[in-house]
């Protein structure tokens, strides 16, 4: 006792004990010595185990470890350092933090604990790594499907194509698709909405949706546009939830390629054998809730087998390299009079070389061959 009481009064004489301050707070507080004794326990830790643990060995009360290996109280003592794990008592779980305590001559004499009950913490971290488990699993299903209803070439007659399609994160905001329209048509889209992840992927399945359904109500893409557009305000969406499309419809019959653009800001190119290029740009406004009765123009150009038709979204273009600089219409421009055979592999392959750090943004890109 007469050591304990020297230690104990040493440990005053330097300040590091207040017995006012530690007794008022909730967290468990005590100070053990060089021997692993207990030489004290502030009050929140003498009621929970109802009785004076003061002069036992610290391990007896459960909340330590005789081994010292995993003792922190024992390492902190030992290394000088302070030492946190956490640590079960009594079906709780707590953060445990033991710190050295040095006297004037520099002298470690012993350690003070500090327990926290973060039982609730680890409750509610446990929790959310349940439910976030289950939105990933959803994210990875939803990306699935996504992915599931790109279309294909199997069912198309007079056109084939390729594409190229990468979400910046699980999920894409940016949609397009190819099919036809009666037996003399074929209607392409590419469509980019704003935003990322699950609310930018829904509102592609509804533009998704209902372009397979109104499309076949007419070969007009003017009206086709419009017709979404109502459709789209109809949802009562915020201002911040819009899309931009580029929308064309190819007349095997004729060899006419008509389209209307939404806002879409990625003009796309029609280019033939010997590398005539063709810009086509129509002006319109995206599709946003804020806007109401809008009318889009109609554009049509004469096409022939052998002609290539590039639409791609802003993800492409807007890509950044390390100095801020943007991919560009011009390199796209170039890749494509330089790379007939292969063109959606060399962007892919220059993309990936440009890119500084992450991509930032969804891209897609669809490449249609007139037969």
């Amino acid at each position: 006792m007469n050591y304990l009481f020297g230690v104990e009064n040493e440990l005053k004489n330097i300040d590091i004990l207040n017995y006012d301050i530690l007794d008022s707070i909730a967290d468990w507080v005590r100070v053990v010595d060089t021997t692993n004794t207990v030489i004290y326990a502030n009050r929140a830790m003498k009621r929970e185990y109802d009785k004076d643990i003061v002069g036992k060995k610290c391990y007896s009360t459960k909340c330590g470890d005789h081994n010292s290996k995993n003792c922190i109280t024992s390492r902190s003592i030992e290394t000088g350092q302070i030492i946190q794990k956490e640590i079960v008592i009594r079906d709780k779980n707590y953060s445990a933090k033991a710190s050295p305590i040095v006297n004037d001559s520099g002298e470690i004499i012993a350690a003070v604990e500090v327990f926290r009950d973060v039982t609730r913490e680890k409750k509610l971290e446990k929790e959310l790594l349940e439910k976030n488990k289950i939105i990933n699993n959803d994210l990875a299903l939803a990306k699935r499907i996504q992915n599931a209803i790109l279309p294909s070439n199997d069912d198309l007659e007079g056109v084939s194509f390729d594409y190229i399609y990468k979400a910046s994160n699980t999920l894409s905001g940016d949609i397009f698709d190819i099919y036809d329209i009666g037996k003399n048509c074929v209607g392409v889209y590419i469509c980019d909405v704003a935003g990322h992840g699950v609310a930018a992927a829904i509102i592609t399945m509804f533009i998704r949706q209902t372009m397979r359904t109104i499309s076949h109500y007419g070969v007009s893409p003017s009206n086709t546009l419009s017709f979404l557009h109502q459709k789209f305000c109809k949802l009562d969406l915020e201002a911040e939830y819009y899309f931009t499309m580029f929308y064309g419809i190819y007349d095997k019959d004729n060899k006419r390629f008509k389209y209307s653009n939404a806002g879409h800001n990625c003009i796309p190119f029609l280019y033939d054998d010997d590398n005539n290029i063709i810009m086509l740009e129509s002006n319109g406004y995206p599709i946003v809730n804020i806007l109401k009765n809008i009318k889009y123009e109609n554009k049509e150009v004469e096409v022939k087998a052998g002609d290539k038709i590039l639409l791609y979204t802003d993800g492409i273009t807007e890509a950044k390299n390390k100095y801020g600089k943007e991919f560009g219409e011009d390199r796209v421009k170039k890749l494509l009079l330089e790379n007939r055979d292969d063109l959606l592999d060399q962007i892919v392959k220059k993309l990936n070389s440009f890119i500084y750090d992450e991509q930032m943004d969804d891209f897609a890109a669809v490449l249609i061959d007139i037969e």
